[in-house]
Formats: C-alpha cells, sequence, structure tokens
C-alpha cells in the first residue's frame, strides 16, 4: 500500500509543480511521477534535517518542502530530458 501511496503522491505533486513552473514541460507524465516520488524523498529529507517532518496535527511545512523539492526536480529534470532527447534526435555524429 505504501508504493500506491507514492505513485499517488508522486503524481499530485508533479502535476503541481509542472503547473507552477513557467512554460511547457516536454516531460512524460509517467516520468512527471517518477520526478513528483523524488521531489517528495527531497522534501522529506529536509523536513527531517530541519526538525519539522512529524508535528501535531497536518505537517504543512512538510508537504509545502515536498512541493519544494517535487519543483526543484521536475525543473531540473525537463532540462536533462531535453538535453537527452535533444543529443538522440540530433545530428549524427560521423
Amino acid at each position: 500500500m505504501g508504493w500506491l501511496w507514492a505513485i499517488i503522491v508522486g503524481l499530485v505533486l508533479g502535476v503541481i509543480a509542472r503547473a507552477i513552473l513557467p512554460g511547457k514541460q516536454a516531460i512524460p507524465l509517467w516520468l512527471t511521477v517518477v520526478f513528483g516520488i523524488l521531489g517528495s524523498i527531497l522534501g522529506n529529507a529536509v523536513a527531517t534535517w530541519i526538525g519539522v517532518n512529524d508535528t501535531k496535527g497536518i505537517d504543512w511545512i512538510r508537504h509545502l518542502l515536498q512541493l519544494i523539492g517535487a519543483i526543484a526536480v521536475v525543473g531540473v529534470g525537463d532540462m536533462v530530458w531535453q538535453s537527452i532527447r535533444g543529443n538522440r534526435s540530433g545530428t549524427r555524429r560521423t
């Protein structure tokens, strides 16, 4: 059940991150989910590091850090994806 929640949270965070970032991100949906999951993990690590990973009630700061992590990972991941895709479809080296 933990993997299902990771996929759902990754999808939600990835889609929100893509909506927040300016311009169009040309990454597929499956990569959006992966980047969202990685951003969530990054946000949880930062929340643990600063000591706000588990508070009474809703962990708003942790969720905000997860979203910030997803935005960062989607932004960097999109640039990497574009450079990989650009190299594949570009001219051949001889």
